[in-house]
């Protein structure tokens, strides 16, 4: 399961990953409409712009299975809100759906607090949709804490995310079991 540093080529399998999991997380959750009119060429480029712009406070990685390529990625770096309690953030944490539950999300969730650590933050918050159970027990199981919400629009609905937060990310930065 080798995890590393995303690069600009990265992109096209960023967005497929992005977009199927998205499809498949939030169906039943985000409207079906909005979920069939994500553009995997948008996406790219988003990820190509996002990727070339070289951010030193912003990092991502992608996972790789043998013979499939990128099968997931996180990204994170400094708290977007300015939340004095939970210093960095864990953005997007995407693994495909057949890759879930191998210690994919474990071992990308463990490269973004190190590289968090190495950046000088030792907390951390990563926000998610309330209703997406299986993630809001993954993070649990890391030992997030729910402590915040707030309700966000997608797709014309109203949905509640809920932010957990690592006040000590130390744990997070072990190596993933095997």
């Amino acid at each position: 399961m080798p995890i590393r540093e995303a690069e600009p080529a990265d992109a096209k399998a960023m967005a497929k990953v992005h977009i199927q999991t998205w499809q498949t997380s939030y169906a039943g959750i985000i409207p079906t409409e909005y979920l069939a009119s994500l553009s995997y060429q948008e996406r790219e480029a988003r990820w190509v712009d996002i990727l070339e712009a070289n951010r030193p406070a912003m990092s991502n990685f992608v996972a790789e299975a043998k013979g499939e390529g990128i099968v997931g990625f996180a990204g994170g770096g400094p708290e977007r809100d300015g939340d004095q309690t939970y210093r960095g953030e864990l953005y997007a944490i995407y693994v495909l759906h057949r890759y879930q539950r191998r210690g994919f999300g474990r071992g990308l969730a463990s490269a973004v607090a190190n590289r968090l650590r190495q950046d000088g933050f030792c907390s951390m918050l990563v926000w998610v949709l309330q209703d997406n159970r299986p993630a809001c027990h993954f993070y649990e199981v890391l030992g997030g804490k729910k402590v915040k919400e707030k309700t966000i629009e997608i797709g014309g609905a109203n949905l509640v995310e809920v932010a957990y937060g690592w006040k000590d990310i130390t744990a997070l930065t072990a190596a993933p079991k095997a």
